[in-house]
């Protein structure tokens, strides 16, 4: 297979530098922008897969041309590669709670570059969801033993849980993200409950995705919540960049 990696941009492009996707005779993973550039690219590489070339470099100007108005130029590498490097481990994302929103959330994180893994204690509300999924008893230990760098989502069906939960994710410290559904008079409440446990709020979003829509549906709240949390990832990890969303 081929690695197709940019190496240089000038002026507008579609990704950045450092943006790679693999190519293999009949498929490929990863993206460098899609459009005419990635039509090119592929083509070459497929080439270089046809002829046994083991490097080459394309420089390509992103304008009329090619069919594209960016503007800029793009340098790309391409490269034979034995095989493609394992998956990348993702970002963890703790949601609590498998009702409407939380299923939601865990499908719509799943098309990112994220590992959503979906949490309750009820076994018939995991039984309709799909992707990751634990029954526990005991959900705060699951927030005690994440990995670091987990963000926490808290969406039960229990305020006091909800709380037990938000004040267990506030003492990780490495925690980008911790969110909980909710109102302002909810999160007055848990502000009462937290300074009585010496705990900070400041890092706590609540109401989750109320900074873009007054909409409740479940799948509404979903998609604003994973756009607010992919923005806090993305300021706090940029590391978060390098991870392609098809892999």
């Amino acid at each position: 297979m081929i690695r197709v990696e940019i190496t240089r941009t000038r002026g507008s492009s579609p990704r950045e530098k450092g943006a790679a996707m693999f190519v293999t005779p009949q498929g490929l993973s990863g993206t460098i922008g899609g459009g005419q550039l990635e039509y090119m690219a592929i083509d070459r590489a497929r080439q270089m897969l046809a002829r046994g070339e083991a490097q080459a470099v394309m420089d390509v100007p992103l304008g009329p041309e090619i069919g594209q108005c960016c503007g800029g130029r793009v340098e790309l590498s391409l490269i034979r590669v034995a095989e493609a490097p394992a998956g990348p481990e993702y970002p963890q994302v703790l949601i609590f709670g498998a009702g409407h929103v939380g299923r939601a959330l865990a499908k719509a994180l799943a098309l990112l570059p994220l590992h959503p893994i979906l949490i309750d204690q009820r076994m018939g509300e995991l039984g309709q969801a799909t992707g990751e999924t634990r029954l526990t008893p005991l959900p705060e230990a699951e927030i005690r033993n994440a990995p670091f760098g987990t963000s926490h989502v808290i969406v039960t069906h229990d305020h006091a849980l909800d709380f037990l939960l938000a004040a267990e994710a506030l003492r990780r410290m490495d925690a980008p993200y911790i969110g909980m559904i909710g109102s302002r008079t909810k999160l007055a409440q848990f502000r009462r409950f937290a300074r009585a446990q010496g705990l900070d709020t400041d890092r706590l979003t609540c109401p989750i995705g109320a900074g873009y829509s007054r909409d409740k549906r479940p799948e509404i709240i979903a998609a604003f919540t994973a756009a607010e949390l992919i923005g806090r990832l993305t300021e706090t990890a940029s590391s978060l960049k390098k991870y392609p969303c098809d892999s």
